[in-house]
């Protein structure tokens, strides 16, 4: 390595010498238009009360952070600038941990009543997640009730045959899986997209909880939405080398990431500890809302905060998969440098 460091430096200073005999200008100039992704934080100190979100609250936080994201003057226009009324809008959520430290139905309920106001009809609004059992649970099936709107799982709604993201990395296959059962060379290889995202829903608001997992470090907007938009997903979680690349590229597919249109951290609160279980006694309430066009920028300071709640209760560190951000980045997903992500935070 080191003999490899003096040829290159013998060679940069050849091609000095070299651009001085002609004249040139010694270095070219450097760029210095580095992207940067900005992210709009939303606070109030009375948005929880003994962890239970406020909608009126919520409603007013939401209105906020849509409108100085977009640069928009009304709420509506916020939100047109992002999707249209002839889309199918679908709100990803994560609800396994359920209610408390989950995505809250009450944030939920917030963009559905703004979406709704803008001119997008009811039954073109979806609430979705990878199982509906886990909606059912975090009370998401009360919002259909409420609104008209509806209330799917990916796994309900079956898997493109046609739309897959493919891996020489086999696991064992689960009964929901579209190969589940199928014999013969390459089973067990591909994950399929649902036809929820192929036939159905045109735009993605991705909403996901401020919550830790204990091989990504956060359950944020990458993991979320590429686990819970597949099938075949179980041969990653216990390989963290895996993940880290299949994440990212997962969420890269066209039929994917090309309809995401704003991203959505509910922070209400932090819960630093118990990967997909509700455990609030590790939990931290923060009582914030935030938006961003950037997944990754969003999971960066995602991980950070989660990081840092840690190390104020004494808890280890999170041994986060170090790699599934930069790699995102790499795929020009996002930002995961923290020195490149502009953070505007509204009192």
């Amino acid at each position: 390595m080191r003999r490899l460091i003096r040829i290159l430096a013998i060679v940069c200073s050849c091609l000095l010498l070299v651009r001085q005999a002609r004249g040139q200008s010694p270095l070219p100039p450097v760029n210095t238009n580095t992207p940067h992704a900005r992210v709009v934080i939303v606070q109030d100190p009375e948005a929880t009360d003994d962890f239970q979100p406020a909608p009126d609250k919520i409603q007013v936080m939401v209105d906020r952070g849509i409108t100085n994201l977009t640069g928009k003057a009304t709420v509506s226009a916020a939100w047109l600038s992002l999707v249209s009324t002839n889309d199918t809008v679908g709100l990803k959520v994560f609800s396994s941990p359920g209610p408390n430290s989950g995505t809250r139905p009450a944030v939920v309920a917030a963009v559905v009543q703004d979406l709704i106001a803008a001119g997008v009809p009811p039954r073109q609004i979806v609430v979705w997640d990878k199982r509906a059992v886990d909606l059912r649970l975090a009370g998401f099936y009360e919002l259909e009730q409420r609104f008209g709107i509806r209330v799917l799982g990916s796994v309900e709604a079956g898997y493109d045959p046609e739309k897959f993201y493919e891996r020489a990395f086999l696991g064992r296959l689960s009964w929901t899986d579209l190969e589940f059962g199928k014999e013969g060379p390459g089973i067990g290889r591909k994950s399929y997209v649902s036809k929820l995202l192929t036939h159905d829903i045109t735009k993605i608001i991705n909403i996901s909880p401020l919550i830790h997992n204990n091989f990504t470090g956060v359950s944020g907007n990458l993991y979320s939405l590429a686990m819970g938009s597949v099938d075949n997903t179980l041969r990653f979680e216990n390989a963290p080398a895996q993940l880290a690349e299949a994440v990212p590229e997962i969420y890269a597919l066209p039929s994917i990431s090309d309809h995401v249109a704003l991203n959505i951290v509910d922070a209400l609160v932090c819960q630093y500890e118990g990967q997909e279980r509700s455990l609030l006694h590790y939990a931290a309430v923060l009582n914030q809302l935030r938006f961003s066009r950037d997944p990754v920028a969003l999971d960066t300071l995602s991980l950070n905060e989660i990081n840092h709640q840690r190390e104020a209760a004494g808890t280890p560190a999170v041994k986060n998969n170090s790699e599934l951000l930069p790699n995102a980045s790499i795929l020009e997903l996002g930002i995961s440098d923290l020195h490149h992500i502009d953070v505007e935070t509204l009192p």
